[in-house]
């Protein structure tokens, strides 16, 4: 959640998200037009790139260089891809391949899957963790779970009864959240058991495309946007989290003896009492839009980032103790010259006086400790959470200077 990248008919766009009121631009290709995947590794100089002229193709840059590290092609139009410090992975409708991020090689081929035509499919960012999860069927919500690591299959998690719509992994590969086509039910499982934890709804009157699903860097918060004007943000209790030692306290002893009393109920009565209200909301501006949601720290403050497929991206202040109605605080122009449209509050956002957010907002002019491009130092971490990675953390590849893995001949 340190940089934002998109694709544009021109070519693609790499901003750096360490400020509320300044979006830098990091980079800008025009070489090749018609960019639909674009895909950085972290804050790094690595970018996957594909392009409705070559959709069969994925372009490796390091873009800092302006070099080109290699190129694939495939037997079909690529989908998706996803990568971390150790696997890049490239979705086609029906097959899945596994590189090895160091030297780009070929690992495994996951042929034969069920159709997949969005190319729906999720990768654990922690790469001692690769975990790979992905529609095991095409008229069931069945969710097939792949080891990237050790290129075996984990375990199948029947995660709901209709088709998913929307998968994603916590910061540390050890949840998965999942949606069906429906949009109503959105649960989270352990991982690698697949065990339900968490049930949210979302809504009961109709269902919608849930477009972005996505955890916060601290597992604390899950957030859900659809084809609607409303954005969900849910909380983890920890209450459900399964710990080897007996609760010292007496809520958590009750808390112990309700989870046991569900198993013992008929499912429609333990489902029901284990889904919970979005702890948080925001009312966008615009429907039926696709967009893409982020939960992030910026400026030591938790926000809720919004990136529309029009070209703007919306900053919102997340009151991480009492939640309620997110904040507007910034919009942001992401096709134009880079300037800051200004915050037309009474357009966009009724004001909220006196709020949490409200008052955090006028904080967020404070200059940014950060000394890298794309990165936080508290890097979203809350609450003694281990700093997540970034570019320069020890791991497979290092992308910041001449020692890096050089250039692949294919």
């Amino acid at each position: 959640c340190s940089s934002l990248a998109i694709g544009t008919t021109t070519g693609y766009r790499l901003f750096s998200l360490s400020s509320v009121e300044q979006l830098d631009q990091v980079h800008e290709s025009n070489e090749i037009p018609d960019v639909y995947i674009v895909e950085r590794l972290f804050s790094s100089s690595l970018v996957v790139v594909v392009s409705h002229a070559k959709p069969q193709q994925m372009n490796v840059y390091h873009f800092k260089k302006g070099t080109e590290i290699c190129n694939y092609s495939y037997s079909s139009k690529i989908l998706s891809i996803r990568l971390n410090r150790q696997r890049l992975v490239v979705c086609l409708e029906e097959s899945i391949y596994i590189h090895n991020i160091k030297d780009m090689k070929l690992l495994k081929t996951i042929m034969d899957t069920p159709p997949n035509t969005t190319g729906l499919c999720a990768l654990s960012i922690n790469h001692a963790n690769s975990y790979l999860a992905y529609p095991g069927s095409a008229t069931s919500g069945e969710i097939a779970l792949y080891d990237g690591n050790t290129l075996k299959t984990a375990c199948t998690i029947p995660a709901h009864d209709g088709p998913l719509a929307a998968l994603t992994f916590n910061s540390t590969g050890s949840k998965l959240a999942s949606a069906s086509e429906k949009g109503t039910v959105i649960r989270v499982f352990s991982i690698p058991g697949g065990q339900k934890l968490y049930e949210f709804r979302r809504g009961m009157k109709r269902y919608v495309n849930i477009s972005s699903l996505v955890f916060s860097m601290d597992s604390q918060f899950l957030c859900a946007s659809s084809n609607t004007e409303t954005v969900h943000i849910f909380k983890l209790e920890h209450l459900t989290d399964s710990r080897p030692e007996e609760p010292p306290t007496w809520s958590g002893y009750m808390g112990k003896m309700f989870q046991a009393a569900t198993n013992y109920l008929p499912a429609q009565v333990s489902g029901m009492m284990s889904q919970d209200r979005a702890f948080a909301t925001v009312r966008l501006n615009i429907s039926g839009q696709r967009n893409i949601c982020a939960l992030s720290t910026i400026q030591k403050l938790p926000r809720l980032l919004v990136t529309t497929s029009d070209g703007h991206l919306y900053i919102y202040n997340l009151d991480p103790q009492d939640g309620g109605e997110c904040v507007l605080i910034k919009n942001h122009s992401l096709l134009g010259s880079g300037k800051v449209e200004e915050n037309k509050e009474n357009d966009l956002q009724p004001p909220v006086p006196q709020s949490y957010a409200a008052t955090v907002a006028r904080q967020s002019t404070v200059p940014s400790t950060s000394t890298m491009p794309g990165y936080s130092e508290d890097g979203g971490a809350l609450r003694g959470e281990v700093i997540p990675e970034h570019e320069f953390a020890t791991g497979p590849v290092c992308l910041d200077d001449e020692n890096e893995f050089p250039p692949v001949s294919i």
